[in-house]
């Protein structure tokens, strides 16, 4: 079969593709240990919580309703105002529900806004997409029409006690160029959980707004929802800020909802694109987002619940890793955010990808760390030196993979020497 252009770089084999095939594969194969892709944790309260309301929903007609019925490409009018009120409300925002566009998922988002604010323009400039802290998200390195689309930023590293460190945005080497299309940033960031400060944010803000191009905050796992943040952070939002968000980590990631949050000028350009590429975004989702914003729920339930099952998870998954994984064999990046640990093996003698392939013949899945580095041109060690795992699975699940893990890095040091 002969493919276009567009078929021979969206049919191949990504990270994100593996990724999602591990995922599936481990979430159905009995026995795997499942500490690689996204999937958030099963939290008792919050599947009671959705079982009830879908059960009321049900009851009431408006599941039904949402099923029978097509929304706008923009997304659930009601969802709109509904969240527009909200964040106006309690974050002081001047939005209103013209500056608010839902995707069938935060992925689409991305891969709708990279295309249209990086590639090829009319001006003969192609622009790029500046990822000021490396390392990103791996979802993002697959996602543009063209090749060579993006350009990343080192970070600084700041060893910590207790054997963790600390990425920074390093803005002594951060280059803004004339062909930079968008700065963008992930905000906690996947895959380490790291969350760049008040003060880092504005700088980033003021720099795109200096270079008239948006900053673009990929907010899947931060506040004011689902809340899974564990340091200071305020939520940040003006009109040359594109926010995406998510109903993913609340607990709902087979919804498909994502949430771009931006200028008028940038939500009718993304209801365009839905309209044309899949009609309308999903409405189970944003159906269920409004009843719990109706119900003064979704930020409530984020603080209360979601948010402190996840710190209490990582301390216990620390601890866990502590007894098997000695400092000297094991930094670990600070947990002030998300899904994930990211684990740096400084002085191991093979790379994270054969210590993935090791692993997964052992029946355990993480994400080796090269992945997860795109628009690092040189060959950069420490992109190979590092491991995402995801924490969100039950602790004694977690410490049979560790122990594995454990025994794979010892006998990786054993036959180096």
């Amino acid at each position: 079969m002969i493919f276009s252009k567009f078929g021979n770089k969206f049919a191949k084999h990504s990270g994100i593709s593996l990724l999602m095939k591990d995922l599936n594969e481990g979430l159905r194969t009995p026995g795997a240990i499942m500490l690689g892709g996204g999937n958030p944790a099963h939290i008792p309260e919050m599947d009671n919580y959705f079982q009830s309301l879908l059960t009321e929903m049900n009851q009431n007609g408006l599941l039904t309703d949402t099923l029978c019925n097509y929304d706008g490409p923009q997304g659930k009018d009601t969802m709109l105002q509904a969240l527009a009120e909200t964040l106006k409300a309690q974050l002081g925002w001047d939005i209103s529900a013209k500056n608010i566009a839902l995707s069938n998922g935060s992925q689409s988002a991305f891969f709708y806004l990279f295309n249209l604010l990086a590639g090829h323009f009319d001006d003969g400039i192609k622009r790029k997409v500046l990822f000021p802290l490396a390392p990103e998200y791996v979802g993002y390195a697959d996602a543009g029409l063209d090749d060579d689309l993006f350009v990343a930023n080192k970070p600084q590293i700041e060893l910590l006690p207790d054997g963790q460190f600390k990425y920074h945005v390093d803005f002594n080497t951060l280059q803004v160029t004339d062909d930079i299309g968008v700065i963008c940033v992930s905000r906690p960031t996947n895959p380490t959980g790291n969350v760049i400060t008040d003060e880092e944010v504005h700088h980033l803000d003021k720099l795109a707004k200096q270079h008239n191009i948006p900053l673009l905050i990929d907010n899947a796992y931060g506040i004011p929802f689902p809340g899974i943040i564990f340091t200071e952070a305020t939520p940040f939002w003006n009109e040359n800020v594109i926010l995406c968000m998510s109903l993913s980590k609340l607990g709902l990631p087979g919804t498909r909802c994502g949430i771009i949050i931006a200028n008028e000028e940038i939500i009718e350009a993304v209801s365009n694109m839905n309209g044309i590429i899949s009609l309308a975004p999903g409405g189970v989702g944003p159906a269920l987002a409004l009843e719990m914003l109706r119900r003064n729920d979704l930020m409530s339930l984020s603080k209360d619940v979601i948010g402190p099952f996840y710190k209490q998870r990582v301390e216990q998954v620390i601890d866990i890793i502590r007894r098997y994984l000695p400092e000297d064999k094991c930094l670990i990046h600070k947990p002030e955010g998300a899904i994930f640990l990211w684990l740096w093996f400084k002085d191991l003698p093979i790379s994270s990808a054969e210590l993935y392939r090791r692993l997964k013949q052992r029946g355990v899945l993480m994400v080796p760390g090269h992945f997860f580095f795109p628009g690092i041109e040189q060959d950069w060690p420490h992109a190979h030196q590092c491991m995402r795992m995801n924490y969100a699975p039950e602790p004694e699940i977690i410490e049979k993979g560790i122990v594995i893990l454990a025994e794979e890095i010892e006998l990786a040091f054993k036959k180096a020497n």
